[in-house]
Order: structure tokens, then C-alpha cells, then sequence
């Protein structure tokens, strides 16, 4: 990632952030609109808001604002709509030909028709359905009415039998007497419906109370739940027929089916007018079936014309709500001919927004052209840096800890190496790490088709960092290639082993029997290693240190950054009375430890680098012995231990002194401009906040109290952080036992069986835990292992990370959103 530039090496792009300035645009208001809109296109200015202290309700353009929204509310209605009927938007987007206005009264007369549609389709279906329960109670309540007559004519039958005989002393009375006076009949009105069955016994309970036991009641159920009139739910219902004498009990048991929402239907009496009933229901059924029909194909056919043209509509009204905000950040002229606006852009991007500015004055027609000035200021300006595919998710990493101040030394250019090597120390095997591979490249070969979908925020998240997962697989397969690792099985690769075995008899269980026979193995650890009796202790003591050889070079490499963050930004006080202790201590203690682990692994020597490093500071007089591994080591730690108790005070005392000195020199009349010859914390030191002309008191006892606690941070954490990266060790190790427990305890175990079926399921587990342990939980927890030692341990030795990130006025960043 470089650009081109004049002599000696280009700038990176990714190594500082972008020049910026202050720039103060001045556009008529007859151009405002078509002027704003081109810079959304271009998306490379980032606006101030000038008009902060006015609410929302009291800038120029709120009523344009409101408009917007309620266009956005018809939309929203539309979506729901459409996501009811089961129609998709089309999701390609064209140039539309309709303007703002057009837009709106387009979008008014469509919400008309379609809401006129919808009430319409309503009344139509709640007709409809009770239409389909009425036809329900004139069955059932026709079934009990015939079944009823059937047996009353039968008891009609059987008292006409008895009158023809004799009567008998056992015949009633009153039986008697109504057969022979009609008048004395009791007429019994009915009423008939459907009552919700979960509400069925407590109807019957209540009518029962109501009416002291004075009615009749069937109830019976209906097989299939029908759909209520009212909600337009399905819902389990039962058929009943009342049967009451008077009008007080008619008028308590209408009472009673209200509050039960139980829905009446007329039934009549006469058999002739029930079959015409029945069949004129059946009639109107049909017919607003057909009804219903036609006004769902109409609204489905006013949902297709929306849907076809959704998507450019919806990215109409958001880019004028957009441009209308953006305007309301703009400042009116005194003149009310002009709008002033203010804001941030890229250095490289002042042609081209000016070459916008000239072009919408042009398009619009405008009798005065656009004015564009840079200002002059102290202030801060955000931070951005140009990334692509690949180093975008890089620098989101970066970003998730902090946005890097202006200009300062970005670590997400070593992050796109060091993340994924110090993921891979901890995950290191090949076989796994193809499988990471082969899931990353699936992502990336279908990155077209997988951008444009919905995916669900796990894979989203895959799918962003499908790079970072790329380069974790990458440097996977090689850090498993050199621990000679494939699923925990070794391989001779890249030649013979160097050892054979003593005798026949001496086996591979451990290394005292095997001689060495040929030149070492040529890359990677010696495949007769793993499975020997030496294995544990030989890759604990080899990936141990290998971990704090990482660590020490990473964290100088912080260190040294720092030096170029000083210098860049002309700070002399950091490099003298930072950089150097700093890069001092540190080698001192455990630089001087990597030096002694490379002469170990060089020279074969047996000394105890731990009793060597304790010894150095308990007694670092007394003589080395059988631990010392040069000439001159004992001379060489005194030094040693001397520059590290030397540095501390070197980075406390110095510096509160040089910051007061340099602030009273400030207030005596000499200039200093902030962002070209300053340092913004040692600004920050001296109290000053961008404001040269005011004098602040320069409060010594803060600035040494600040500067002990980053010395003792620095101190301390020398330590820590060396221990913090022996969590390479740990996770490396884990994850080599875990993967060899897999491969002993379940697939040759289950393999050792002569049964198919145990095999199958021996590998299926295998498959499983493989996959699930190792292939996710492993790569999670390695994942986050390595960001801690990259925010933690790296980051804090130069990175300051209090800026604030370039938010240009863009169209595709707000239709990101909008996604």
C-alpha cells in the first residue's frame, strides 16, 4: 500500500493518516441542494455543524426534513405490505426519472389506493366470515332442530297410541289437559350462534344463573376453528341454540352472549325457509369469494408496480432526508443568499471537490459560482486512512481499541503480519489450518454473490474478516509445518528423521535409545520427537522461549515506533527521556534474556537460565559457575543492571523539568503552532488545550505525579507483559494435547475395533470434536488471545488511540447503514 510521490521512498498509506485540512465552502442557495448532493456522490468532505445550538424544529430546512419522513413512513407501510403478501423487492436499482415533489405525490396517491384496497378487502373478508359462521350454525343448529322433530313426532305417535286405548290411571293430568286446551302452550323463543369453546362452560354456567334455570341450552363443536368476524383469527368454536320463554330472559342472555363474544345468527323456524336460507348464504359465499379474489389480485397488482420500483424509491427519499440534514448544518448567510458550511477533507480531494462545487453551479444554472477556501486552525483533525478489502478489517481491529490519533503511527500496518503469526504460534497445525483455509476461500471465491445477500450476524462477521481469516490459515499451515503437526500426527516431509534406533529392541519410547545418524531435519521439529517419552519437556522448553523471543521483539518494536511517532511529530523530550530508557530497561532485563536463550540453543550449554536471571539481581557479585555461557557474562549483567536502575529515574525526572521550561519559554512571547512542532500529549501536559493566547498556571505537581505513574506502568509492565506472552506456550500446547487426545482416545481407538459401525461413529466423533473444540472454540479463543497481545502488550508502547474517525457526508456510507 504505497502511493506515489518525489524522490526517496513514497509515503505508506496505511503508516500515517491522510493529510487533512479545514475547508470553508460558501454556495448560493439556489444551487444549495444539487451542490450538496454532488459531495454525497463524492463522499470526501466531512461537515461541521454549525447550527448546534438550534433544535432540530428551528433550522431552515426542518419542513423539508418532516417531508422526508413521512415519505419514509408511507415506504415503511408499503414494505409491510408487500413483506404480508409475500412479494420481494427487486434489488436492482436504476436512474429514476421523478424528482422530490413527483416522489410525494406519487407515493400520497399510492398509500390512498392501497389503504382504500385494504378497507375494502376487510370489510369484504369480515363479511365473508361470517357468512362462513352462519353457514356453520345453520348446519349444526339444523341437525339438532331435525334430529328434535324426529323425536318429537315419535312421542306425538306414541301419545296418539295411548289416547285411542283406555286411559290409564298412570297417564299425567296435565299431559291431558294440553292436549285438549292449545291455549295453554307455552311459546319458547331461540337464539342461536358461536361462543369461543374455551369460553363454552363458563356461557352455559353464567345462562344457567342468569335465567334461574329457565332456558334450554345445546351446545355442540364445530371440528375445524373457523375465523372470527372481528380479529381475523382462527379460533376453536362451538355451536349452540338457546331456547328461553320471555322477554327478560332474551334481553339477559343477549347481555350475556356481548360479553362473551359470542356471535348470533337468525335461524328460522320453518324447515321451507331454512333450506332457502341455507341456500342463499351459499350463494353469497361464492360470490365474495370471487369478490375478495379480484380485490387481491388488484392489491397485489398495486404491490408488484411498488415493488419494482421500492428499492430506487426508498434511496430517493434517504438521499434527500441526507441532503436536507447535511443543509441544516450549514450556517444561512446575513444576506439569506448564501450558506456557509465548514468541515474536514483530505488534502488529495480538494480538486475533485472543487471540481464538484463548479459542476453543480453549472447543472443548477447559477448566475454565482461556489466559493472553497482552506482555513487556518489548531484544531485536531480526524483521523483516515485509505484501505481496501484486505486492510480494511486489519484496521477495524485496530479501531475496535481506539482510532489513531492524527498522524500518529498506525499498528495496523504490522497487524496484517503479526496478528495472524501470533494466532498461528497458538493454533499451529496444518491440517487445521487447510480446514480454515478451504472455509475462507469458499468466502472469498463467493465474496460477489455473498455481499449482496443477508447473512446472519455470525457469518456476517466471518464474511467481513475473511482476509484476517485467510492470513490466520496461511500462517497456520506454516507454523504447523515447523511444529511438524498435521491433526497431532507428525510426517517426514521434508526428509528423513536424524535419529535411528539404537538396536531393534529400543523402540521410539524414548530419545536415549535413538543415535544420530544423519544431518538434522532439514525444517521443523524432528518427527521422532513426537510419541518419544522426551516430548513434553523438549516443546515446553522450546516454545517457552520461542514465546518470549516473540514478545521482547514485538514489544521493542513498539518502543522503536514510538521513537518515529517523536520524531515525526518533533518531540525531542519522548526520544531522549522516553524513547531511550525506555528501549534501555527493556533489553537490559529480558533483551539480555533472548540473547541468553540464543546462545543456549547455539552452543547446547546446560545452564539454568532461571537461576542465572534471579541470581542477577539477588547477587549479581557472586560467580556464575557452571551457568555462565560467555566469557565476561558476570561484567556484562553488572552493566546491565545498572542501565535498567538508571533508566527509571532517566524516565521520571527529566522530563516534568523540560515540560515547565518549554512552557514558560512559550508564554514569553515565542510562537508555537501545535500541530507541526508539538507533540498533542505534551500539550496536553502543559495545560494547553489550542487556545495559545490564554495563559494557564502550569501545575508541576500533576505533570510529575502523571509521569511517575507512566514510569511505574512502563516498569511493571516490562514484566507483565514478557509473562502475558507466554500465553503462545500455553494455547500452543493446549491445542497440540487436545488435538492428540482426539486422535489417540477416539479414531484409533474406535478404528482398533473390527466393526464397521464403531468405526463410522469413532470418526464421526472425531469429525465433531475436530470441527467444534478445535476448529472453532480453539480458533475463537486463540483469536482473542492474539487482539489482547496486540491491544495490550504492542499497542500500549507507542499508541495513544484518542482521535476520532473521518466521517465523510457519503451516499454509500449512509446507504451502508441503511443495510
Amino acid at each position: 500500500m504505497a502511493r506515489g510521490g518525489g524522490g526517496g521512498c513514497p509515503p505508506m498509506d496505511l503508516m500515517r493518516a491522510e493529510a487533512m485540512e479545514l475547508v470553508q465552502v460558501i454556495i448560493p442557495t439556489e444551487s444549495a441542494h444539487l451542490t450538496v448532493s454532488y459531495l454525497g456522490e463524492l463522499g470526501l468532505l466531512q461537515l461541521k455543524d454549525l447550527n448546534a445550538e438550534k433544535s432540530p424544529f428551528q433550522r431552515t430546512y426542518a419542513a423539508q426534513i418532516k417531508r422526508c419522513g413521512e415519505m419514509a413512513r408511507k415506504l415503511r407501510f408499503f414494505k409491510e405490505q408487500m413483506s404480508k403478501a409475500g412479494i420481494s423487492t427487486s434489488t436492482q436499482l436504476t436512474e429514476i426519472s421523478l424528482d422530490f415533489d413527483d416522489l410525494e405525490i406519487k407515493l400520497g396517491e399510492l398509500e390512498a389506493e392501497l389503504a382504500e384496497v385494504n378497507a375494502n378487502n376487510e370489510k369484504l373478508q369480515r363479511t365473508y366470515n361470517e357468512l362462513l359462521e352462519y353457514s356453520t350454525v345453520l348446519q349444526k343448529a339444523g341437525e339438532f332442530f331435525y334430529s328434535a322433530q324426529r323425536s318429537a313426532a315419535a312421542q306425538q305417535r306414541e301419545m296418539e297410541a295411548n289416547q285411542s286405548g283406555d286411559t290409564s290411571l298412570e297417564s299425567p293430568l296435565l299431559e291431558q289437559d294440553m292436549l285438549t286446551d292449545a291455549s295453554k302452550q307455552v311459546k319458547l323463543g331461540s337464539l342461536s350462534g358461536l361462543v369461543p369453546k374455551e369460553k363454552a362452560m363458563a356461557f352455559e354456567r353464567i345462562l344457567f344463573r342468569a335465567t334461574r334455570g329457565n332456558i334450554f341450552l345445546r351446545q355442540e363443536s364445530i371440528d375445524e376453528p373457523v375465523t372470527d368476524p372481528v380479529s381475523g383469527e382462527k379460533v376453536a368454536k362451538n355451536a349452540f341454540v338457546v331456547f328461553y320463554s320471555g322477554d327478560r330472559a332474551k334481553a339477559k342472555i343477549l347481555k350475556i352472549c356481548d360479553a362473551f363474544n359470542a356471535n348470533r345468527y337468525p335461524f328460522p323456524d320453518d324447515v321451507a325457509k331454512q333450506l332457502h336460507t341455507v341456500r342463499e348464504v351459499s350463494a353469497k359465499i361464492s360470490e365474495l369469494r370471487v369478490t375478495i379474489d379480484m380485490g387481491l389480485a388488484h392489491r397485489d397488482n398495486i404491490l408488484r408496480s411498488i415493488a419494482s420500483e421500492f428499492e430506487n424509491w426508498n434511496r430517493l427519499a434517504n438521499k434527500e432526508k441526507s441532503i436536507y440534514h447535511t443543509l441544516n448544518m450549514l450556517s444561512v448567510d446575513v444576506t439569506k443568499k448564501c450558506l456557509v458550511g465548514e468541515g474536514w477533507s483530505p488534502v488529495f480531494a480538494t480538486t475533485q471537490i472543487q471540481d464538484a462545487l463548479q459542476q453543480a453551479t453549472l447543472d443548477s444554472k447559477s448566475q454565482v459560482g461556489s466559493i472553497f477556501q482552506v482555513l487556518n486552525t489548531t484544531e485536531s483533525p480526524p483521523t483516515y486512512f485509505r484501505t481496501n478489502k484486505f486492510t480494511s478489517a486489519f484496521q477495524e481491529i485496530v479501531d475496535a481499541y481506539g482510532i489513531a490519533k492524527y498522524q500518529e503511527a498506525n499498528p495496523g500496518v504490522f497487524t496484517v503480519v503479526t496478528f495472524p503469526f501470533l494466532f498461528a504460534v497458538m493454533f499451529g497445525d496444518w491440517g487445521h489450518g487447510i480446514c480454515l483455509l478451504v472455509a475462507t476461500l469458499y468466502l472469498i471465491i463467493r465474496e460477489k454473490k455473498l455481499a449482496s445477500q443477508k447473512l446472519g450476524d455470525i457469518m456476517e462477521m466471518m464474511f467481513g474478516g475473511r482476509y484476517v481469516i485467510m492470513m490466520m490459515a496461511l500462517f497456520s499451515i506454516y507454523t504447523g509445518l515447523i511444529y511438524n503437526e498435521f491433526f497431532s500426527v507428525p510426517f517426514e516431509l521434508f526428509g528423513k528423521s536424524a535419529y535411528a534406533c539404537r538396536d531393534p529392541s529400543c523402540g521410539d519410547a524414548a530419545t536415549e535409545g535413538l543415535l544420530k545418524v544423519r544431518r538434522a531435519y532439514p525444517f521443523g521439529v524432528d518427527p521422532v520427537w513426537h510419541g518419544s517419552r522426551s516430548e513434553l519437556p523438549f516443546l515446553n522448553s522450546l516454545k517457552m522461549k520461542m514465546s518470549i523471543l516473540l514478545g521482547v521483539a514485538q514489544m521493542n518494536l513498539g518502543i522503536v515506533i514510538s521513537y518515529f511517532n517523536a520524531k515525526f511529530f518533533r518531540n525531542s523530550v519522548n526520544v531522549w527521556y522516553q524513547f531511550i530508557p525506555q528501549l534501555i530497561f527493556l533489553n537490559s532485563l529480558f533483551g539480555y534474556l533472548s540473547m541468553l536463550i540464543i546462545i543456549k540453543w547455539c552452543t547446547g550449554a546446560k545452564a539454568d537460565l532461571y537461576h542465572t536471571m534471579i541470581y542477577m539481581f539477588l547477587s549479581p557479585t557472586d560467580e556464575l559457575g557452571e551457568n555462565q555461557l560467555f566469557p565476561g557474562q558476570k561484567l556484562v549483567q553488572l552493566v546491565l543492571l545498572v542501565l535498567a536502575l538508571v533508566s527509571v529515574p532517566w524516565m521520571l525526572i527529566p522530563k516534568p523539568f523540560f515540560l515547565k521550561r518549554e512552557h514558560e519559554r512559550r508564554h514569553q512571547g515565542q510562537q508555537y503552532a501545535m500541530l507541526q512542532t508539538a507533540d498533542d500529549s505534551v500539550v496536553a501536559d502543559l495545560g494547553d488545550h489550542g487556545d495559545s493566547n490564554h495563559h494557564e498556571e502550569f501545575e508541576f505537581s500533576e505533570v510529575f505525579v502523571h509521569q511517575l505513574i507512566h514510569t511505574i506502568e512502563f516498569v511493571l509492565g516490562a514484566v507483565s507483559n514478557t509473562a502475558s506472552y507466554l500465553r503462545l506456550w500455553a494455547l500452543s500446547l493446549a491445542h497440540s494435547e487436545l488435538s492428540s487426545v482426539f486422535y489417540d482416545k477416539v479414531l484409533l481407538l474406535a478404528w482398533g475395533y473390527n466393526n464397521i459401525l464403531i468405526r463410522i461413529v469413532g470418526i464421526a466423533i472425531f469429525i465433531a470434536a475436530t470441527v467444534g473444540v478445535l476448529l472453532v472454540m480453539e480458533t475463537l479463543s486463540a483469536f482473542l488471545h492474539a487482539l489482547r497481545l496486540h491491544w495490550v502488550e504492542f499497542q500500549n508502547k507507542f499508541y495513544e488511540g484518542d482521535g476520532y474517525k473521518f466521517a465523510p457526508f457519503s451516499f454509500d456510507l449512509i446507504s451502508e447503514e441503511e443495510d
